[in-house]
């Protein structure tokens, strides 16, 4: 089993023809997705060649969806047009639309999720790895060779700390990783990743990464203390950052609590989310390689 992504998916990709939609599409083949069309006006008509594939590129989304069935869309154009390939996306109605693409204007990620909800278009990102499901699809720019199927469900705010926690614990594997990005306002959020984890039957335990700034940490918390009973391991990337100073994604911006939240504590800190979590029942790790222990001891695993 797997969420939101399995090997009945239908990938298009919307920037194929460019230096990273290539390589990366290049990437997702190899690892077994079914990427079935790309979509460049410029380009319509043509065909890509990629080893063991010919991937056809259409002129709209619309247009490729009704000639492959296409289920899932994945945006590597520039942040400037990031809006209108979303929106072209979801009014075409393609139910799972992964943005890549970093540096969107938070005003346009406001207007095309609100667009996505109204239609029950799930969007991943923006400024995200992507998600992939070991051993069925990948959509994104996940590596596929670092781990393997498994247990374990992954959500993260960070990429770079996914790929460690699928290498840390790659010889228990994953049912999912996702990677829902670090942008002030993103579309699938923790909340999302845990509730679907938890429906999972093939879903042990869930690894929950997240980082220093807004309070997206502490509302999971208080979603896994009501709604989540399979275990929850976690990691706040941050314990060192200097008090207030910004640091990293946009989002990485310490403020005030909102009432009920890490008891009136300043929130956005990585000490505030810890003991939020730990409240819930989350074991917390200081460090990336404590965090794959911790899952190892919660799964009663050897270390």
């Amino acid at each position: 089993m797997s969420i939101f992504l399995n090997r009945d998916s239908r990938i298009l990709v919307q920037g194929m023809t460019g230096t990273e939609g290539m390589k990366h599409t290049r990437r997702m083949l190899a690892a077994g997705a079914a990427v079935v069309a790309g979509v460049n006006p410029r380009k319509a008509g043509t065909v890509v060649s990629f080893p063991g594939a010919e991937v056809p590129v259409h002129g709209g989304v619309k247009e490729a969806v009704a000639a492959t069935g296409a289920d899932v869309s994945v945006v590597f154009v520039p942040p400037a047009f990031v809006k209108d390939a979303v929106e072209e996306a979801v009014a075409a109605g393609v139910p799972l639309v992964v943005v890549i693409t970093e540096g969107v204007p938070v005003h346009d990620t406001v207007a095309f999720r609100a667009r996505a909800e109204a239609a029950g278009v799930r969007i991943v990102g923006p400024n995200c790895p992507g998600l992939i499901s070991p051993g069925q699809s990948n959509a994104g720019i996940i590596p596929a060779d670092i781990t393997s199927a498994g247990r374990i469900g992954l959500v993260s705010k960070s990429g770079t700390l996914t790929y460690q926690l699928m290498y840390e614990l790659r010889d228990i594997g994953f049912s999912t990783a996702v990677g829902i990005g670090g942008d002030p306002v993103i579309g699938t959020t923790h909340i999302d990743a845990l509730a679907a984890f938890e429906a999972d039957p093939d879903t042990d335990l869930i690894v929950m990464i997240g980082e220093i700034g807004g309070d997206a940490e502490e509302r999971a918390a208080a979603f896994i203390a009501e709604n989540v009973t399979k275990p929850v391991v976690g990691y706040v990337a941050g314990f060192t950052a200097p008090e207030g100073k910004t640091m990293g994604h946009a989002g990485a911006i310490v403020s005030g609590s909102p009432p009920g939240f890490a008891g009136g504590a300043p929130t956005g800190t990585a000490q505030a989310k810890k003991e939020a979590l730990e409240a819930a029942g989350v074991r917390v790790g200081r460090t990336p390689s404590e965090t794959a222990r911790l899952a190892r001891e919660r799964l009663a695993l050897p270390r």
